[in-house]
């Protein structure tokens, strides 16, 4: 259940321990109230206090939620010829769709066509992520520049205003650069948005969007699979809602972007030749 992943650095040490219950479980068994409570020696009251912090209106509903995510991923986990990665990819793609909000997805793309330009920020994967974005995003009229480093991160919030639009990548919710810009783009009144793996109330204080990404153990590390992958699904979302908001338009921009690198290239093999 992905909720208890995103939302698991926000609970309290009574909350994680029961998190640590349903995430640990290998057999559905008997989930009532009373012997959860009694096997985790918290109240059943402690119980409905932690459904309704994951979103349930309480823990009947929680555990009905619980039960039918726990028999999808064995009934996935049971197919044949199944490998280790598809099964990473299959989760991390189940649980984007599961964490994904239609309405923050259609405030971030009037944004996009409202401001005169978009930074967007982060390291490492995330980084590699941000210039993804910036090549894509470019192709189809959007005033996007990608900044990756410690140093340029931090001098470009000296440049933000209102007009801009500033988008902070880190799965890990804990990269201080981009933290930082974004805290700076939200004074000087940019439209800020976060997209992370870690749900921590104290990133809506400067966050107009905190986007919640589809995680899993270790993602992080590259391991397995791809840690930009979450964040490649979301800007998949957003570019397809941004081309479909005015589709002539956007086809007719990258159409001419094409053409302009394609004439590049043959501008460069004729001074080869």
């Amino acid at each position: 259940m992905p909720v208890l992943e995103v939302k698991y650095e926000s609970f309290t040490p009574v909350e994680k321990n029961i998190a640590d219950f349903f995430l640990k479980n290998a057999e559905i068994g008997d989930l009532s109230a009373r012997r959860i409570a009694g096997a985790l020696y918290v109240s059943e009251a402690s119980l409905s206090r932690f459904a309704k912090k994951c979103g349930f209106r309480g823990y009947r509903e929680f555990v009905y939620q619980y039960e039918r995510s726990f028999q999808a991923a064995r009934d996935f986990m049971g197919a044949e010829n199944t490998t280790e990665v598809f099964e990473n990819y299959r989760e991390i793609m189940e649980k984007t769709h599961s964490l994904l909000e239609d309405g923050q997805i259609h405030r971030i793309v009037n944004q996009l066509y409202q401001k005169k330009r978009v930074i967007v920020c982060g390291k490492g994967s995330s980084g590699m992520a941000a210039q993804e974005m910036e090549i894509r995003f470019m192709r189809i009229g959007v005033d996007v520049d990608s900044v990756c480093e410690d140093d340029r991160i931090r001098m470009q919030s000296v440049f933000l205003d209102k007009s801009m639009m500033v988008m902070g990548f880190s799965l890990s919710g804990e990269t201080e650069s981009v933290l930082y810009l974004l805290r700076e783009a939200h004074a000087r009144g940019a439209f800020t948005v976060l997209m992370t793996s870690k749900d921590d109330p104290r990133f809506r204080d400067y966050c107009d969007e905190l986007v919640l990404l589809a995680s899993r153990r270790y993602l992080s590390g590259g391991n397995i699979i791809s840690p930009q992958l979450p964040i490649l699904l979301l800007l998949d979302i957003i570019y397809n809602s941004y081309v479909m908001k005015d589709r002539y338009q956007t086809e007719a921009l990258h159409g001419n972007t094409l053409r302009a690198l394609m004439s590049g290239e043959r501008a460069a093999r004729t001074e080869l030749s």
